[in-house]
């Protein structure tokens, strides 16, 4: 049997802390990750993030170089929309739909990426590259650069939805 244990009071929204997460017009804000489930196929969900990088990198969840969690016996549609820009704004910018199977004991397999080019301003001379990468339980993208010497900053918005696969 539930138990309240305190009133919650939404005026306002909710907060963590004074950190507003939910405003008063139903509007989710200020999350690490969002990660939504079906209480009817307990088996898959589907879960947002942000993965950032610098020049010849992997992106990631953090400055501790964190990558995407993914389940075992599981296979992944994976969704991201990725940008790289140098510091006179020059802008590659791509969205990458991969199929990713991770199997039982966590080895990753890349099935296939389609990649949809949405602007590619980069210099002539220069190479600037993106691609998923799966490894042990995880998932991101590995980046590289080549013809300059010049700053790369890379952002991906990800989104993977896994389902249970044995």
């Amino acid at each position: 049997m539930a138990v309240t244990k305190e009133q919650l009071d939404s005026n306002g929204g909710f907060s963590i802390g004074q950190t507003t997460i939910f405003d008063e017009n139903r509007n989710a804000k200020d999350f690490n990750t969002l990660h939504i489930a079906n209480s009817h196929y307990t088996d898959s969900d589907a879960t947002r993030y942000i993965l950032r990088g610098l020049n010849t990198s992997v992106l990631s969840l953090d400055t501790t170089a964190g990558q995407i969690v993914i389940k075992q016996n599981t296979v992944n549609f994976i969704t991201g929309y990725v940008l790289g820009v140098n510091p006179t704004g020059t802008v590659y910018s791509a969205k990458m739909e991969t199929t990713l199977f991770c199997d039982a004991v966590g080895n990753t397999s890349v099935l296939s990426t389609m990649t949809t080019v949405i602007k590619d301003d980069i210099p002539t001379g220069q190479t600037w590259d993106i691609q998923p990468l799966g490894s042990a339980n995880r998932f991101s993208y590995t980046t590289t650069r080549a013809g300059t010497t010049a700053t790369i900053k890379w952002a991906a918005v990800t989104e993977v939805i896994s389902i249970a696969w044995t």
